[in-house]
């Protein structure tokens, strides 16, 4: 073999050693869609090594869930925050340190907005005396927000959710504003914001629908949304200029809930909104932007079961966005914070 091909042939093996080396380590977006498979990730993974700990997180999201329904939301908009944001792997959750003061829960995407904090605390405390050092934080995320979803849906939302993740070491709050989508995006944005974690405009669609719950800042949408003239149905926007003042601020930022009909129940409402221009942010209204955008608001607004279904395929895509392996994460002992 002549230098040239066996330089070439080097590159390619070095190639393939790195290439197998990130796969193994962090299933990665770019190498396509998400794939719970190909990140290791599989139902049922705590069956041998702890074989009640998704009955645990179940219970404890159920109670939170029962005394304040909004704490769902928070743990369903929980799972895509973190998973937008160096991947499904509980970086979310890392408090500051004097190491770290900045890490993503700061930054303003998640602060102050982001709940559910307390009920990953106690899901964490359960498993943990139930089974020390073997559930990672990233995958009670995954499931709180599995949980969240079927008792906002009076169960109508269930599925399985695999696991496996690892909790991962590093949190920077910068990367929660480059990656997490603001509520003022438009179409073209949002479909290039999804499609860098190998979400497609589908998912996107179908996901945007968990804004069937929670609440918002009125920040998120006044005064773009309010202004005059604007395509918000006219009553829905007398009623929010009565609820936000014109120009929110630090100190005067009330929320006001996202969806006018169903506030606490996880269903398709929210596309009968975006079709009846009841929607509170730019992002909700932009999917009206397109024929093929439209046509599946229209179609997940309309067919029974349809939105639903998709909902929990997308929910267990979205939670398989570039998981850490091997030794590429850890399993937390306080959700807090990384291991000493």
């Amino acid at each position: 073999m002549g230098s040239g091909n066996k330089l070439a042939a080097t590159v390619v093996v070095v190639t393939f050693a790195v290439l197998m080396a990130a796969v193994t380590t962090t299933c990665q977006a770019a190498y396509g869609p998400p794939n719970p498979a190909s990140c290791g990730l599989k139902v049922g993974y705590y069956y041998a090594k702890c074989p009640h700990a998704e009955e645990i997180v179940k219970n404890v999201v159920g109670a939170a869930i029962l005394h304040n329904p909004g704490v769902g939301a928070g743990l369903i908009r929980m799972l895509f925050h973190d998973c937008f944001v160096e991947g499904c792997d509980a970086s979310v959750l890392l408090d500051p340190t004097p190491a770290n003061p900045q890490p993503e829960k700061l930054s303003p995407p998640n602060m102050p907005s982001l709940r559910g904090y307390e009920v990953i605390d106690a899901a964490k405390a359960a498993v943990e005396a139930a089974c020390p050092g073997v559930v990672s934080c990233a995958d009670i995320v995954a499931f709180a927000a599995r949980d969240a979803s079927f008792f906002l849906s009076n169960s109508r939302v269930a599925f399985q959710m695999p696991a496996g993740r690892l909790d991962g070491r590093y949190s920077n709050a910068s990367r929660a504003l480059d990656f997490l989508p603001p509520p003022k995006f438009n179409l073209g944005q949002l479909v290039a914001n999804f499609a860098t974690k190998g979400l497609g405009m589908e998912d996107m669609v179908v996901l945007s629908g968990a804004h069937t719950v929670g609440d918002s800042h009125c920040s998120s949408f006044v005064p773009d949304r309010l202004a005059v003239p604007s395509d918000m149905e006219p009553p829905l926007a007398a009623m929010l200029r009565t609820q936000c003042p014109a120009k929110p601020s630090s100190g005067n930022d009330p929320t006001v809930v996202q969806d006018v009909v169903t506030p606490n129940k996880l269903d398709n409402q929210y596309y009968k909104n975006v079709l009846a221009h009841r929607v509170l942010f730019t992002s909700d209204a932009s999917l009206l932007a397109s024929p093929a955008t439209a046509k599946m608001v229209v179609d997940n607004a309309n067919i029974p079961g349809w939105w639903e279904d998709r909902f929990t395929k997308a929910m267990v895509k979205m939670a398989s966005i570039e998981v850490k392996t091997g030794g590429n994460g850890e399993i937390r002992r306080n959700c807090r914070a990384v291991n000493h």
